[in-house]
């Protein structure tokens, strides 16, 4: 059995997922035939059945790697910030990072001060941000800039790591 490395495995899931949805769609057309009654059923190059063999294998596969990519991302650590972190810990802190950051650049891209519309009695309203936008314009730079670092070292730590899995047939 050939070893793949942890980053061509997480390709590698992607194009099983993809495969065992072209294998559905092609289920989906070979079940059913439109003929006229009484004409003869058209042969077809793959039979149902042959195509529910070839989906069973490819998820079955599929559960394998994702067992074999889970446990890796979960006994393997990557450094960050000087923090041990599980890879997936890592993996869910960058995410968050991220979000961080796109809330940030909201806040970043808000006025000061602006003018509103009063409704009513015609009073002027103002609204009034109760944070400096520029100074969060500057963290959601720096958040965005750390879940990059972060996500560079979790790729990196990715091809270091190999898992036993026979990908030969996929790749």
């Amino acid at each position: 059995m050939s070893n793949l490395s942890l980053a061509e495995a997480v390709k590698l899931k992607s194009v099983l997922a993809k495969r065992i949805h072209e294998l559905e769609e092609e289920m989906d057309r070979v079940a059913f035939v439109e003929v006229e009654k009484g004409s003869k059923v058209p042969k077809q190059v793959r039979s149902l059945s042959k195509v529910e063999v070839e989906i069973d294998e490819i998820r079955k596969d599929f559960r394998l790697l994702d067992k074999l990519m889970y446990r890796a991302n979960f006994e393997n650590e990557v450094d960050f910030n000087g923090e041990e972190l599980a890879i997936v810990e890592a993996i869910e802190l960058a995410t968050q990072l991220r979000a961080k950051a796109r809330k940030f650049k909201e806040f970043g891209a808000a006025v000061k001060e602006e003018h509103q519309f009063g409704y009513g009695e015609g009073l002027p309203l103002i609204k009034r941000a109760m944070f400096d936008p520029e100074e969060y314009r500057v963290k959601a730079v720096e958040l965005e800039r750390q879940a990059n670092r972060l996500s560079n070292v979790i790729n990196t730590k990715n091809y270091s790591i190999f898992l036993e899995f026979d990908s030969e047939k996929y790749f």
